[in-house]
């Protein structure tokens, strides 16, 4: 029999051959150096927990990390990854200080702010990889299923980074949600019962006599289930069963539950106090047992049962024992063993506090308020989950109808901040009554709103908000502010879908309010007025006050910094055709967000900080911001797909992938979501696409159904794309109306974006003698900017200008520009309309998919231009959210297909690969 990782024998694994040679070559892996992670998805019993021993035991030379979710720790945050990390918490010393703050900020050993949830998994990222360094580590973590959510999260998110580092992590779980929706994007080897053979074979060498009869049944019913095969087998069935069901599923616990019902009292006690324990705490579960006057020889009958077994402490065999002991238990015993472990636990223990909680009668307003007080300190160290758990519990035990209301509230909030809209919403309807204040009934309208929008209701949210404004306004004008500036974000986003009001009704009534905004007032009133201005009096009259808010935002104290604010500020930042200032504002917002916690902001930002790679022309790097939005949205429950990056997919050429991204934005998100703005930017890119295609009247066509009448914001950005798409294809009339309105705006802004595209369409609808200074001007312009891809397209429309002119060397140098442009950045469809173009010049200039010389993957070309830069190998982990072991893996690949020695070589050889 094989050793397990505890050096004990076990019996061998009948029909797993598949998921031991799974385990087998993980652990391969990781012994060469190299990372991965595997998750293993069944029902319970279906011999998890053995396939984790088998790992552990085939691993002598690996240093093995083994945690078990707790059921009773489900509400305490970051508690399973306390356990996990607790051997190796000597090293954080030597993590950066960014990570070494959120870590103890997370584990409660140092004060701060509510800690970046992914800063949390990059510290214990950093930790583990760096015990690897020393010696291969195989992390083994089961019953994920009852671990915390943010521990959860942790785990997904090393999990997702495992690449250079010799690490390998095995999950085992069941098949419930969410867990299955955060650990979304591993590898899953989902578990299933035995082939009847194997299943026929564990049942009968089991050492009970199962009559010939029953065998075939007892597969049959259990579904080749090992646990129900090991406990029917260890029966003593000699004769035909009853037709009753067999124990199987559900019905497993209560098979259990007998057995225990067997034991001696002091024994059943011990195992109601271990089943109802939080912590794994021996002293404290030993402490009750004496208070309850329970021996220590109590667990010798459990063990020999084999209900319990004894490792480094006393645990169940299996879970599913563990249920049925605490739900089989009568509610006094219950309260009588948590009230022993909140003895135990010692006063001012959060642990106290809930287990006082499960053992008070009924409502208790002091207990209530010792939950509440828990609950602050959990959110403190970025526990929200475990915060919005103390919050329901502590409102379920106040007895004042008011402020059970006013901890609903909370609680509901709490959940919302997670992500968790489903659990908010659950808890909202809960409410008996709304509060009785005027403010009160704001503040809950305001989170139906935020959920409304989260169900895919954004077009609601506006109006829902509307009324508890002015409900509001003069109780609490700060609080009404804040809805209109929610409010607000909402009608831009769903503009024409807006339900219940019009965009432009609704900034007409909030002009409409008594407020006061000066130099003073906080940056989200200024975004208010300067955003309401411009939709009611137009762009000339708002560009001052959007220009102020963009300068604000990069330098005020930006207390709402939590909340999603970088949407609206990036509006003002590209309503003022400031590329600069739309950067400046992303980076700062990113950097508070990151900070405060706020995964909301932090979302919707890195979604604008790929907005500022593709103008830039660096795909790699939008690509990466994408990635990690992606990867918040997977845990706060959002749907992934490709829509919200369509641009990109249009600019590197996909063109199927594009059409498909943009049906989804435009049918769901914009018809089913009310979503305009994705819908909006869809046919943008339709047309960009088209264009880089050479199919014009595609592109008009695209282009005016998204730029009906003045669309403010990424408009700006759509005018010259109508003035190129109706010349090209012969519709001179909205080539003009496009550039009249460009021509407006762009001269009031003055700024080199502005200036560059205006003189870019003029050019296009100019005559001979006076298009070519309108060209040159462009490209002079846009070369102040950081727009390279409107630089790279000036440079096309000027060659083609040229070539159509005879002018074909003058040609060649604007096309080859172009092209050198296009090729670099990935840009595949315009790199290969410009090569076609370069052919017309007589130039031969091969065909080549862009950036593929040396078949650097994304995040090589993101780590070799970052070290490029001077960047260090521990602020590109950092930055990437990956090792440096993994840094300096991708850096080696990068040396050897660049054929560079140095990371000083690394720049020209990156502008010579590109």
């Amino acid at each position: 029999m094989p050793p397990t990782g505890e050096g004990r024998p076990v019996p061998p694994l009948l029909g797993r051959q598949e998921e031991c040679a799974a385990l087998d070559a993980l652990l391969g892996t990781v012994r060469d150096g190299l990372s991965g992670a595997l998750v293993l998805v069944g029902e319970p019993g279906i011999g998890k927990t053995r396939l984790l021993d088998f790992a552990a035991a085939q691993a002598p030379d690996v240093l093995v990390a083994r945690v078990v979710g707790m059921e009773a720790e489900t509400q305490l945050g970051f508690a399973g990854l306390h356990r996990l990390l607790l051997p190796f918490l000597d090293r954080t010393p030597a993590l950066p200080a960014p990570q070494r703050a959120a870590l103890g900020a997370a584990f409660g050993m140092v004060a701060g702010p509510p800690p970046d949830r992914f800063l949390v998994g990059l510290a214990a990222l950093t930790l583990l990889s760096d015990v690897a360094v020393e010696r291969p580590l195989l992390c083994l973590v089961d019953d994920v299923h009852w671990l915390d959510r943010e521990t959860v999260e942790v785990l997904a998110f090393i999990g997702r980074r495992l690449q250079a580092d010799g690490i390998g992590m095995v999950l085992g779980t069941r098949d419930e949600q969410p867990v299955g929706q955060v650990l979304a994007g591993l590898p899953v080897l989902a578990l299933h019962g035995l082939a009847a053979p194997d299943a026929r074979r564990l049942l009968l060498e089991t050492g009970g006599t199962v009559a010939p009869g029953a065998v075939e049944r007892v597969i049959e019913e259990t579904g080749g289930n090992p646990l129900a095969l090991l406990e029917l087998g260890g029966e003593q069935i000699t004769g035909p069963l009853s037709p009753a069901p067999l124990p199987v599923g559900p019905r497993m616990e209560a098979h259990f539950l007998r057995r225990v019902r067997t034991l001696p009292a002091d024994t059943q006690t011990l195992l109601l106090l271990i089943s109802a324990a939080s912590t794994g705490d021996p002293g404290e579960l030993w402490q009750a047992a004496t208070d309850l006057g329970v021996g220590l020889d109590a667990a010798e009958a459990a063990v020999a049962a084999g209900i319990l077994t004894q490792r480094d402490r006393l645990a169940f065999r299996h879970p599913l024992i563990r249920s049925a002991v605490y739900g089989g238990a009568v509610t006094a015993d219950r309260r009588r063993v948590h009230l022993a472990l909140a003895d135990a636990a010692g006063p001012g223990s959060d642990q106290r506090i809930w287990h006082l909680a499960e053992a008070a009668p009924g409502l208790d307003e002091d207990v209530a308020a010792q939950l509440e007080r828990a609950s602050e300190r959990a959110g403190s160290r970025g526990g929200y989950a475990a915060q919005a758990m103390y919050l329901s519990r502590s409102a379920a035990m106040t007895p004042d109808r008011q402020s059970r209301t006013r901890r609903l509230v909370a609680a509901a909030q709490a959940h919302f901040l997670i992500g968790d809209a489903v659990k908010a919403q659950t808890v909202l309807t809960q409410l008996t009554s709304d509060p009785d204040t005027p403010v009160g009934r704001a503040s809950v309208q305001r989170l139906r709103a935020s959920i409304a929008s989260m169900f895919g209701q954004v077009k609601v949210a506006a109006s829902m908000l509307l009324t508890a404004i002015g409900e509001a306004a003069p109780h609490d004008e700060r609080l009404a502010r804040d809805m209109a500036f929610d409010a607000l974000t909402a009608a831009l986003i769903t503009r024409e879908h807006t339900a219940g009001t019009t965009l432009e009704e609704f900034c007409r009534a909030i002009r409409a309010m008594p407020w006061q905004v000066s130099d003073r007032s906080p940056v989200t009133d200024r975004l208010v007025e300067a955003c309401t201005v411009r939709i009611t009096e137009g762009h000339v009259r708002a560009l001052p006050l959007m220009r102020a808010a963009v300068a604000a935002l990069c330098t005020d104290d930006l207390v709402q910094a939590g909340m999603p604010i970088s949407f609206v500020g990036c509006f003002a930042a590209e309503e003022s055709w400031d590329d600069r200032g739309f950067r400046a504002v992303a980076e700062r917002i990113l950097m508070l967000s990151r900070e405060r916690g706020g995964l909301h902001a932090v979302n919707d930002t890195l979604k604008a900080l790929a907005s500022c790679e593709l103008y830039a022309g660096r795909f790699d790097l939008a690509e990466a911001y994408f990635g990690e939005a992606q990867e918040i949205d997977r845990a706060m429950g959002i749907p992934e797909g490709p829509a919200h990056r369509v641009e990109l997919l249009a600019w590197q050429g996909r063109v199927e992938e594009t059409r498909a991204a943009a049906a989804v934005a435009i049918n769901d998100w914009g018809g089913g979501f009310g979503v305009a703005t994705m819908a909006n930017h869809a046919h943008y890119t339709l047309c960009l696409l088209e264009l880089s295609l050479g199919n014009y009247p595609e592109a008009l066509a695209s282009i005016l159904r998204a730029c009906r009448g003045d669309l403010p914001g990424e408009g700006n950005r759509m005018l010259p794309d109508v003035v190129e798409a109706g010349v090209r294809a012969g519709d001179r009339a909205s080539a003009e109306a496009a550039y009249a309105r460009l021509a407006n705006q762009a001269e009031a802004t003055a700024t080199p974006w502005a200036l560059g595209l205006l003189a870019r369409a003029g050019a296009l609808l100019a005559g001979d003698e006076h298009a070519e200074p309108l060209y040159q001007q462009a490209i002079a312009r846009l070369n102040e900017t950081l727009i390279v891809t409107e630089l790279a397209r000036a440079h096309l429309l000027y060659g083609e200008w040229l070539r159509r002119r005879k002018r074909r060397a003058d040609a060649r140098v604007q096309l080859r520009t172009a092209y050198d442009m296009f090729t670099a950045m990935g840009a595949a469809g315009f790199a290969e309309r410009t090569r076609v173009e370069l052919l017309a010049t007589g130039e031969q200039a091969r065909r080549r998919d862009p950036r593929t010389e040396h078949d650097l993957t994304p995040q090589e070309r993101q780590v070799a231009g970052l070290a490029a830069d001077g960047v260090t190998n521990a602020e590109i982990a950092t930055r990437l959210y990956i090792t440096a072991s993994t840094v300096e893996y991708h850096l080696n690949k990068v040396f050897r297909k660049l054929g560079v020695t140095s990371r000083r070589q690394l720049g020209a050889a990156l502008r010579t690969d590109a």
